[in-house]
């Protein structure tokens, strides 16, 4: 009889985790074997060994670096075993793609690594977790899906991690991928701490000032990540924050508020574009503002070139 692929389950709270208590507000309850209990009649017990290990259960609004940093290492320790098949992390959703970009910046086995979580408290009439968690084991032991990084896996979606947004506060089918039609990712990092290492993104709109920026410097902000208006256009006077911090030596990316499409820099002007660029201002590509503030934090982590992960 072949031996059993393992899969190991990492869970760190969410929605998936959560159940309804009797104020009517949805609080995370469920533990890892709670999950797990549900997922196990599903797999054939003499192919599929489920290993679990819980990591929090938190709201993931709530995630800081530090956690994101016990995150990745804990995916790095299970892909150590030779015996894993694939890690499986149950994570909520509102910031499951800062965390899936992390862990795909240093994810350099053939293994795959899946994320994913629910839009549905574990205790509604039909949730959506135990199905979703389902299709990520299934993804986790597919051949096919080995050397493909970090994925999510949500709403019978099967989503590279680079380039994939939220895009739906509660539609089951909540996230979307806005990244170029054929997948790239930078080579893989080593593993280091994003604990400690501050990045801020500051909004522009029309009339912005540079107040956000020069607080933010003042507060010893590392990186600042600008979200454009248009292809990456910002106001005169914001303008000038983005200068002042190139100047002090701070690395500026510029992503874009706008939904779908790549950052360009084709506009003059004192904040078109194109003046940012030759500023020395960094263009996110098609990262949007939580993935770009990502990348920064780990280009910052690992003494890389920015410009290397955009």
């Amino acid at each position: 009889m072949d031996t059993p692929q393992i899969v190991s389950l990492l869970t760190t709270g969410g929605t998936i985790a959560c159940t309804t208590d009797a104020a009517g507000v949805l609080v995370p309850t469920l533990s890892g074997e709670d999950l797990a209990a549900g997922l196990r009649p599903r797999l054939h017990p003499d192919r599929v060994r489920l290993r679990v290990r819980e990591l929090g259960r938190l709201d993931s609004s709530s995630l800081r670096p530090r956690d994101v940093d016990e995150i990745v290492s804990a995916a790095h320790r299970e892909l150590g075993d030779p015996a894993v098949a694939g890690v499986v992390i149950t994570h909520g959703t509102d910031s499951l793609e800062e965390t899936a970009l992390a862990l795909d910046a240093f994810h350099g086995d053939d293994r795959p690594v899946i994320l994913t979580g629910a839009m549905r408290p574990g205790d509604a009439a039909a949730p959506d977790g135990p199905d979703n968690l389902f299709d990520a084991c299934t993804i986790a032991l597919d051949p096919a899906a080995r050397g493909m990084g970090v994925l999510v896996v949500l709403g019978h979606k099967v989503l590279p991690a680079r380039g994939t947004v939220k895009e739906h506060t509660s539609d089951l089918v909540a996230f979307a991928y806005r990244g170029p039609q054929e997948p790239t990712r930078p080579a893989a990092l080593p593993v280091a701490p994003l604990d400690g290492h501050r990045v801020d993104v500051i909004a522009a709109y029309p009339g912005a000032p540079r107040d956000a920026i020069d607080a933010a410097l003042d507060a010893g902000a590392q990186g600042i990540v600008v979200e454009a208006l248009g292809a990456g256009n910002i106001g005169t006077d914001l303008a000038r924050g983005v200068e002042e911090a190139l100047r002090r030596g701070v690395p500026v990316v510029v992503t874009t508020r706008a939904a779908h499409g790549k950052v360009r820099f084709d506009y003059g002007g004192p904040g078109g574009g194109a003046s940012l660029g030759a500023l020395g201002a960094i263009g996110s590509g098609h990262l949007r503002a939580g993935q770009a503030r990502t990348a920064l934090l780990v280009a910052l982590a690992t003494g890389t070139d920015p410009r290397a992960l955009f």
